[in-house]
């Protein structure tokens, strides 16, 4: 996608719809890269403690339900780029409070006073949560995207609506 684009940049001078797709596309190419390196942290976490699991009982159903909760939005991305759809698009960006909430649980857990499993388990544990965290990041930028290829307008950052 980079080098078409690039390309296309350099030999076609696109305007308007062209160019946000375009430098668009570029954006969601930077955000899916991101995605496969933050997959790649989180499996050199499992790598690197086995064979004991990198994940303590006390966190364990947190981190299932954020591996599958990043797995829905990465299928659910696919699909959105695959259809450009930009009701897929919406949705997205919408359900970004989802793994916000699991990764705060995650820190209540682990900065308990009876966390047992010492500093190493609470800095795996504590980076677990936050590759997850970006990764459904990643697929909210990449939803902000689509909408804006479509409507020429970036969605409003959740964080910006807040008083």
């Amino acid at each position: 996608w980079e080098h078409k684009a690039f390309s296309l940049l350099a030999l076609q001078a696109p305007v308007a719809h062209d160019l946000r797709f375009t430098v668009g596309g570029l954006h969601i190419a930077a955000s899916v890269q991101r995605m496969g390196g933050l997959a790649v942290h989180i499996a050199k976490i499992a790598r690197l403690r086995h064979p004991a699991p990198a994940v303590p009982p006390e966190v364990r159903a947190c981190v299932e339900e954020m591996g599958q909760t990043a797995v829905v939005r990465a299928t659910e991305t696919q699909l959105m780029l695959r259809h450009l759809d930009h009701e897929r698009a919406e949705a997205l960006v919408a359900a970004d409070t989802v793994m916000d909430e699991l990764h705060r649980r995650l820190f209540t857990i682990t900065q308990a006073q009876q966390w047992p499993h010492g500093v190493q388990g609470a800095v795996d544990v504590t980076l677990l949560g936050r590759f997850y965290e970006r990764f459904c990041d990643h697929t909210v930028d990449i939803g902000r995207r689509i909408i804006f290829l479509e409507t020429g307008q970036l969605p409003a950052r959740p964080e910006t609506l807040l008083p």
